[in-house]
């Protein structure tokens, strides 16, 4: 064997070897990803011990197959320290790592306290979400509002290290909001991992964004516009997606904020606010009555729910009230049967009851409330009105008397309380439908307006129904 073949050969042995190391390094990383799968298995059923309703409903269904979940609206927050490593150079090291920890202390309380799952924070990188675990409308706004509260403590500490002759860090904010998928791992602690085009998005917006700055993306600007000044910035070209659009965040709108200055919302704002989060409260009761009702409640069904909804924002409209109030009445609609699903009798009280127990979560005062049950009274039979909302819902709640459906809709009333053993014979039921819609009267001008013509014309077609025994 000549030097040629000598060095060919050691050549080919060196490649040979490579491969077999390659291989080995791959066996070892799929041995690791197996015991991490093994892991995952064992621990699944834990976890969804722990996990919220509407995560667990998606993990039973996907458990098969994987662990993810997938939510169609998440806002990502993404930021980042400017100049902490420098800072670090020049200033106490520890001293600086102890203020920086307490600032993230305080982010995660304003995460928190603004429905957002925090993701996770890494060196000085931290990153957040709206929209998950619990799905909701008001992620966008509940996202930058934090943004404006983390922007606002920030500069509360950098003045107050200018005081003291030191300086202080700086911080930038990317948002965006789409589709993610959720990786969701722990057994007490549950967190979330999140991946996908939105969170690469937000982390692109954040690193061209400029110190103290809130960028946000075009979509994100879409549902906050109405919320929060915002101005143009430029667009910044993502693969595969183009160009995004991206927006700075000046504070809220000047008539939705104290004395029009932007720093802090008002009144206003937290009734347009709650408008949006009626949108999955109005989901929650709607989806509950529908599964929870009892199946004889032909008439006080969820449908019947919806109908005096939609009258008590006709009749309010009619009688010119204003935003806030017909959030309140809306609200009230919702819960005025929602105490049949534990029982018919003094439902009234009981869904009282359920929406003061509930109605914090979704931002109602005490105030609010104490109105609301006050609405929600009023439907109680004989129905005895004090103010112009409860009018407008007794009038909503009978509505279908003065309505040209009035007959389908009685006879869903007839059929609910004959399985009761409330009503015997159909000829009963139509002489105290006589009595019911002679004495009954509508409260508010726009209601009577509407439909005293057509009960009257039902009186007597119900009248000539009746047979003498």
């Amino acid at each position: 064997m000549n030097n040629d073949d000598v060095k060919n050969f050691k050549e080919e042995i060196q490649v040979l070897k490579e491969r077999i190391e390659a291989l080995d390094k791959l066996n070892h990383e799929l041995a690791e990803q197996n015991e991490e799968l093994r892991e995952e298995n064992d621990h699944q059923a834990e976890m969804l011990a722990f996990l919220p309703t509407d995560a667990k409903k998606q993990m039973n269904t996907r458990r098969k197959t994987s662990s993810s979940l997938r939510y169609k609206m998440v806002t990502v927050l993404y930021s980042d320290v400017k100049g902490f490593t420098e800072l670090s150079k020049e200033q106490d090291a520890e001293a600086l790592i102890d203020e920086l920890d307490n600032f993230f202390f305080q982010f995660d309380e304003v995460v928190e306290k603004n429905n957002i799952q925090k993701v996770k924070s890494i060196g000085d990188t931290y990153m957040c979400a709206g929209g998950i675990p619990k799905k909701n409308r008001t992620n966008p706004v509940e996202v930058i509002m934090a943004a404006l509260e983390m922007q606002k403590y920030l500069k509360k500490l950098q003045d107050d290290s200018k005081k003291n002759d030191r300086n202080i860090w700086s911080l930038t904010f990317g948002v965006h909001t789409g589709p993610v998928t959720a990786t969701v791992s722990g057994k007490k602690k549950i967190s979330y991992d999140i991946k996908g085009d939105t969170a690469n998005i937000a982390s692109r917006i954040e690193s061209a964004s400029n110190p103290t700055e809130i960028s946000v993306s075009g979509m994100t600007y879409e549902f906050i516009k109405e919320f929060f000044q915002c101005e143009y910035r430029s667009k910044m070209p993502v693969k595969y997606k183009g160009d995004v659009p991206v927006y700075v965040i000046k504070g809220y709108m000047p008539n939705l904020s104290v004395n029009g200055k932007g720093k802090i919302p008002n009144k206003f704002f937290n009734t347009k606010f709650q408008i949006v989060k009626f949108e999955d409260l109005n989901d929650y009761i709607l989806d509950r009555l529908e599964r929870e009702l009892p199946k004889h409640l032909y008439y006080h069904n969820y449908k019947h729910t919806i109908d005096v909804t939609i009258g008590v924002e006709i009749i309010g409209s009619g009688e010119g009230v204003g935003e806030e109030d017909m959030l309140l009445l809306k609200t009230a609609a919702l819960f005025h049967d929602f105490g049949q699903v534990e029982g018919a009798v003094d439902h009234e009280e009981k869904g009282c009851k359920i929406a003061e127990q509930m109605l914090p979560e979704f931002g109602y005062d005490k105030e609010q409330i104490e109105i609301i049950k006050g609405i929600i009274m009023a439907t109680k039979l004989p129905p005895q009105p004090k103010t112009l909302l409860e009018q407008i819902i007794a009038d909503a709640d009978l509505d279908y008397l003065g309505r040209r459906d009035m007959v389908p809709v009685s006879d869903a009333l007839y059929q609910e309380l004959k399985v009761q053993g409330i009503i015997g014979s159909f000829n009963d039921w139509n002489k105290l439908q006589v009595k019911f819609l002679s004495m009954h009267q509508y409260f508010t001008e726009t209601a009577r307006n509407m439909r005293k013509v057509n009960k009257d014309v039902q009186i007597q077609r119900i009248k000539d129904l009746i047979t003498e025994e």
